[in-house]
């Protein structure tokens, strides 16, 4: 099993990264995906979900109307859309699957500074 985060990087205040998490080795339509976020001395937060068939997502308070998740079952990839960045959205960014077992990816860092 294999997820594997890319996508992140260094942006201005204002600015947009799109997010990629590829996933191998699980039936992955099967699977509901999140993205998670954690920043220096703070605990995981959820970011954003989408269940198995990508009719329905979630999305913390602190990103609803920036933020938006969406996942191809074809290419096993999901997505997250990140508008509108804000210092505050600094953080790494983790991908997890969840069904019959709970997957992690390693994560990629998002760094929104001037």
């Amino acid at each position: 099993v294999q997820i594997v985060e890319s996508g992140g990087g260094l942006v201005q205040p204002g600015g947009s990264l799109r997010l990629s998490c590829a996933a191998s080795g699980f039936t992955f339509r099967n699977y509901d995906m999140r993205w998670y976020r954690q920043a220096p001395g703070k605990e995981r937060e959820l970011v954003a979900g989408i269940t198995s068939d990508g009719g329905n997502t979630n999305y913390a308070d602190s990103v609803k109307g920036r933020f938006t998740i969406s996942r191809d079952n074809a290419k096993n990839t999901v997505y997250l859309q990140m508008n509108s960045l804000k210092p505050e959205d600094t953080a790494r960014y983790y991908c997890r699957a969840i069904g019959i077992f709970v997957y992690w990816g390693q994560g990629t860092q998002v760094t929104v500074s001037s």
